[in-house]
C-alpha cells in the first residue's frame, strides 16, 4: 500500500489544498493530511481548530485522513511508513522554497521522496495568507473555502 503525506499548517485549508488532496488520492492508496502542531509561523486558527477544519473538508475523499504531527515531517513520514511527501506548487514563486525544503528533507532521509502537484489553474493564485488578508477586509470568499472554514473565519471577524 502506497502512502503519501501532505503536510502543512492549513491555516486555513482552502479549496486549492483540497484540489491537491484529491489529486494525490488518485495516485496513492492512502493520503495523510498532516497538520503541523507547532508551526514556525503564528496561526490565525488554533491547532484543534485547524485539525477540525481539515477533517471536515476532506470527509468523503476515499483513502484520505487527517492527523496532526509535531517535529520533522520526514520523521512523521517514517512513523507512518510513507515514502512520499506531497507538496503543491501554485506559481513559479513557490518553487524555490519548495525545492529547498525537498532537498533538505532528502538530506535528512534519502528514502523519502517529495513530489510536486499543481492545482487546477482556478486555484493557482489562492494562498492561506491572501485568504486571511482578504477576509480581514470583508471579501466574499465562498468560492475559495469550504463552508465550515468560511463560517469559522466569520466567527473570528466578529470577535475582533
Amino acid at each position: 500500500m502506497k502512502t503519501a503525506i501532505y503536510p502543512g499548517t492549513f491555516d486555513p485549508i482552502t479549496n486549492g489544498h483540497i484540489d491537491i488532496i484529491k489529486r494525490a488520492s488518485c495516485i496513492f492508496d492512502s493520503v495523510i493530511v498532516a497538520v503541523v502542531k507547532n508551526p514556525s509561523k503564528e496561526t490565525l486558527f488554533s491547532y484543534p481548530e485547524r485539525l477540525s477544519m481539515v477533517s471536515g473538508a476532506i470527509r468523503g475523499i476515499k483513502g484520505v485522513k487527517t492527523e496532526g504531527f509535531d517535529g520533522l515531517v520526514v520523521d512523521f513520514a517514517k512513523k507512518k511508513k510513507a515514502k512520499v511527501i506531497v507538496r503543491g506548487l501554485r506559481m513559479i514563486s513557490d518553487f524555490e522554497y519548495e525545492f529547498q525544503m525537498a532537498l533538505t528533507n532528502r538530506s535528512l532521509s534519502s528514502s523519502i521522496e517529495t513530489i510536486f502537484l499543481m492545482p487546477h489553474p482556478y486555484y493557482s493564485y489562492i494562498s492561506s495568507r491572501l485568504i486571511k488578508e482578504a477576509a480581514s477586509l470583508g471579501a466574499n470568499l465562498k468560492q475559495f473555502l469550504p463552508r465550515k472554514v468560511l463560517e469559522n473565519l466569520k466567527k473570528i471577524q466578529r470577535r475582533d
